[in-house]
């Protein structure tokens, strides 16, 4: 763009602001952004700053000059970097408490990464304080400047790479007690001013939260008493009251990654237990954000001090710190389930720990705590008296029942299913039980359900006490008990109850398949269930969906009646994803049938979907009733496909597939439906999914359809590049690949794709923008490579794919990056692997070619691209290389390191050459992909 001036930009800020015209609003903000993308915006946010001329003018220079620093920090050279220190320390010494939060908060982001970033700039905080600190009026600008330092260390922006952070952190250690020494000062000396008050305490938390302190010389520090006097005092603002937990909270974490406090984990320990009664008060004064807060704080308590309370309860007396459970459970019973929701992830800790340890003993100290939590998460889970109808999705209260659910499944061990499902039958049998309390009861117990089984088949397994057995097995017993009730439950019952007992009989499933003589019974009052609404419907065919699976050989004698559900699906108040799955439970059953009776249910199951789907393509559908989802191809697609995927019967290598007749048979109308919606890329994904699921359902078999279904996809792919028929082409690779007559067809399919692929990634943007593309095609170019390599590596079509996948290496989508690397590695395992030795020559001449830019690529993607988590994948790139050739592997890597840049934006040393040796030797030297994983995981951190 041309040079713009100070006055375009103050008149395009006013008309994006103030001007009520939404176009030239629009027109406005679209100048804005390109202004600040211009290297000129540097000089033009300086000079609004220095002019002050209204609120929006300065707020956005300020955030230009914070984006501009975060962003586009190199587009200055290091010349530079004094005059802007200058300007900005000139900027911030005119701020006052009047300020603008919004401004104050800018320029102090921009002057805290200039900080950071510039490594000419020694010693920045005692810069700041010597310049600052005698100024009383300066003092919250100051403070809010020593609060970002060290949170903006680890910011995603700044990219300061390994060795800056941790001089930098060195440096603010030693300069700590400085800032504190500043903190206590300004503490003293606010008068009461509660917005310093507030700062103060999350400047100090900032600085704990990079353990700059040193916590042996903090134990008797003012600001740590002073957050105990506010968490005591119930008057404290609510503003100030979330400071000060957050200050013990963050010294706790901080204990916990490094505990040599000398002594302050005991104090902050007995301090803590000290505030169940400013808690009781909270609850007293339904105080909610204080009751959370401190629930908050005594949660982080008991998580910061979890390892040494398990490892140090394995003796005979549990470990002192096991008091803080009481602190938590207090909290659980908090009238409100928002309170109990925040300890949910310390439980979730507490149980993965004592379940590895794996010690009876030790679980037995924590077993009264969780039963206590069971009891409230009962109490939290039971509906108002007067509540109509079942919980609608999307309530909160819904939404806090599913967690309740994941949390019991994973503490359960601790108590046992059987015990804690004899625990609430006993609330059903109270006398006067009310409604809501029956229903939570049985929540509950549909949450331990599934346990049952296994449990009771484990007890004559396990060397416990004969009267523990005997009281264990008597548990047991409970549940045909709890069955019976469920299965005479008055018609007049809350509708909730009847919902969570249809629950209960689905997730006890494999139970009821070790007792087949309640199963009848079951079907029967599910049969009756699926007839009703408001829900029991739905959750009647979960159920039958469930026993279905679990009970494949007791429910073929009761095929006729499940293809008479089948028959009648559409009568049923079901929710489709519900259809959907009692269509797989039923297609299960049916895949145990013999052959002949096979392909009959089969046929007759499928057509229900098929005549729809038929009526649909050729634009007679009248007969499919006012739903609006009936009239939808997507609804009985998805049908078909549960069909498809789950009749899967046992066939013999040379036996016909009892499928085959059924899946040829409605290939016509699949195919006109592809032809039909091929402009619709949400219906054509669905139509394709099923396609899938019919080709693996008879793999070769499907031979019938190959011709028609190849030349289709790739007619259609050419004019509407759905990148669905790509993964369609890679399971018609791996099916046929392996089939000679059938290699030709598809190599010229995979050319096919290729040009009209390639025409949308090479756009700019194109790899960033179509991810799916990228995944769906290296996923079939490396199918290919595994199923016929020698006719694909001998084919022009390789160079192109090899350039293609080296663009791509750098794009930062998980499934697309993996399907790049999967590429490579099925490429190269080729050089070492291929007993007859034909294809490692032309795998070695590709490893000549692009080997070096493979390694250039991969390791700048690894540095600059890619997340932490995805470089495991390119280790094994990485892996093949040396196994195919060390020597080159060395080179390559050698060439890739030389070319990265030495020095970040600010003049520090990015990685020095000892890092590059090291990184180089460590990764000829690793010789598995998580040694690699680990080299250029580190590596990385030295650019980030």
């Amino acid at each position: 763009m041309e040079p713009p001036t100070a006055e375009a930009v103050l008149q395009s800020v006013f008309t994006l602001y103030n001007n009520p015209n939404k176009q030239e609003k629009e027109t406005a903000s679209k100048w804005l952004e390109e202004f600040q993308k211009s290297i000129h915006s540097w000089e033009i946010a300086d000079q609004l700053l220095q002019r002050k001329h209204d609120l929006n003018s300065c707020t956005f220079a300020a955030q230009t000059m914070r984006n501009k620093i975060q962003n586009s920090f190199h587009e200055l050279p290091e010349s530079a970097h004094e005059s802007l220190r200058q300007s900005l320390l000139e900027h911030i010494s005119h701020i006052t408490l009047e300020t603008k939060p919004v401004i104050v908060t800018q320029l102090s982001l921009a002057l805290a990464d200039l900080a950071l970033l510039m490594s000419s700039w020694r010693k920045p905080v005692v810069t700041l304080l010597e310049r600052f600190s005698g100024n009383p009026h300066m003092m919250y600008a100051v403070i809010e400047l020593l609060t970002l330092i060290p949170e903006e260390i680890n910011s995603r922006y700044l990219r300061l790479g390994a060795n800056r952070r941790k001089d930098v952190l060195t440096e603010l250690e030693t300069d700590s007690s400085l800032v504190g020494d500043y903190l206590l000062m300004c503490l003293m000396n606010c008068n009461d001013n509660e917005l310093l008050q507030m700062k103060i305490l999350k400047c100090f938390t900032s600085w704990v939260n990079i353990n700059a302190f040193n916590l042996s010389q903090i134990g008797d520090n003012m600001i740590i008493a002073y957050s105990f006097q506010l968490l005591t005092n119930i008057n404290t603002k609510p503003e100030i009251h979330d400071a000060a937990t957050d200050c013990l909270c963050g010294l706790l974490q901080c204990l916990e990654m490094n505990n040599n406090g000398d002594g302050l984990d005991v104090k902050l320990f007995n301090g803590i237990l000290s505030l169940e009664e400013a808690y009781n008060a909270s609850v007293a004064q339904e105080d909610l954000d204080k009751s959370m807060n401190l629930c908050r704080l005594f949660t982080v308590l008991v998580e910061s001090n979890l390892v040494r309370m398990v490892a140090g309860s394995e003796a005979a007396t549990p470990h002192y710190s096991i008091k803080a459970l009481e602190l938590v459970l207090i909290c659980v019973g908090h009238y409100d389930f928002e309170v109990a929701e925040i300890t949910f992830n310390m439980w979730y800790r507490l149980s993965e720990d004592l379940y590895q340890r794996n010690n009876e003993a030790l679980t037995a100290h924590f077993k009264p705590y969780v039963e206590r939590l069971i009891a409230a998460l009962y109490k939290h889970c039971q509906m108002e008296a007067d509540h109509e109808g079942l919980i609608e999705e999307g309530d909160s209260f819904k939404e806090f029942r599913f967690k309740v659910s994941e949390i019991i499944k994973d503490v359960i061990f601790i108590v046992s299913s059987i015990s804690c499902f004899k625990q609430m039958f006993l609330i059903l049998q109270s006398p006067n039980v009310t409604w809501e309390s029956s229903e939570a009861a049985l929540f509950i117990m549909e949450n331990v359900a599934r346990n049952i089984l296994p449990e009771i088949m484990q007890l004559g397994e396990r060397d416990i006490p004969a009267s523990r057995f005997n009281q264990l097995c008597a548990e047991s017993e409970v549940v045909p008990k709890v069955v019976e009730a469920i299965l005479n439950l008055p018609s007049n019952c809350h509708i909730a109850i009847r919902y969570t007992s249809i629950n209960i009989l689905g997730e006890l499933c494999d139970w009821i398949d070790s007792n087949p003589e309640t199963l009848e019974p079951i079907l029967n009052f599910l049969l009756c269930a699926l007839q009703q609404k408001n829900g029991l419907a739905t959750a009647a065919a979960n159920a039958l969906q469930s026993i279905c699976s679990a009970c494949k050989k007791h429910m073929l004698g009761h095929i006729s009646g499940l293809m008479e559900i089948a028959r009648c699906l559409d009568g049923f108040e079901i929710q489709t994803e519900s259809a959907i799955g009692l269509l797989k439970g039923i297609s299960i059953i049916i895949g145990r049938l013999p052959p002949d009776q096979l392909t009959t249910a089969m046929q007759e199951l499928c057509g229900f979907q098929v005549r729809a789907l038929g009526q649909l393509t050729s634009g007679e559908d009248d007969g499919l009733g006012l739903k609006k989802d009936r009239h939808d191809p997507v609804f009985w697609v998805d049908r078909l496909a549960s069909i498809y995927r789950h009749v899967n019967p046992t066939v013999a290598d040379n036996d016909v597939n009892p499928c085959v007749f059924v899946i040829v048979s409605n290939w016509s109308v699949l195919s006109r439906a592809m032809e039909c919606y091929k402009n619709d890329p949400k219906i054509m994904e669905r139509i394709v999914r099923c396609i899938r699921y019919a080709i693996r359902c008879v793999g070769k078999q499907a031979m019938p359809i190959l011709e028609s279904l190849v030349k289709q996809i790739i007619t259609i792919y050419s004019g509407h590049n759905h990148s669905c028929l790509l993964y369609l082409g890679s399971i018609l690779v791996d099916e046929f690949a392996c089939e000679p007559s059938c290699i030709e067809g598809l190599l010229s399919m995979l050319q096919a794709f290729i040009e009209p692929t390639f025409q949308v990634l090479q756009v700019e943007n194109g790899l960033k923008n179509h991810p799916d593309m990228v995944d769906d095609f290296f996923r079939l170019v490396a199918r290919f490579i595994q199923r016929s390599p020698f006719q694909l590596l001998q084919s022009p079509l390789v160079t192109p794919i090899i350039q293609c996948g080296l663009l791509a290496c750098t794009l930062d989508h998980r499934d697309a990056n993996l399907s790049v690397m999967r590429f490579f590695c099925s490429l190269l395992s080729y050089g070492r692997h291929d007993r007859a030795n034909e294809l490692r020559s032309i795998v070695h001449g590709i490893l000549m070619q692009h080997g070096e830019s493979l390694i250039m690529n991969l390791l700048y993607a690894s540095v600059f691209c890619l997340h932490s988590y995805m470089l495991s994948d390119v280790a094994d790139v990485f892996v093949e290389i040396k196994h195919l050739s060390p020597h080159q592997l060395e080179g390559y890597v050698q060439k890739a390191v030389d070319a990265l840049p030495k020095k970040n934006s600010g003049g520090s040393i990015t990685v020095t050459n000892e890092q590059m040796i090291e990184f180089v030797d460590n990764i000829v030297k690793s010789e598995t992909p998580r040694a690699v994983t680990q080299a250029l995981q580190e590596f990385a951190r030295l650019f980030r």
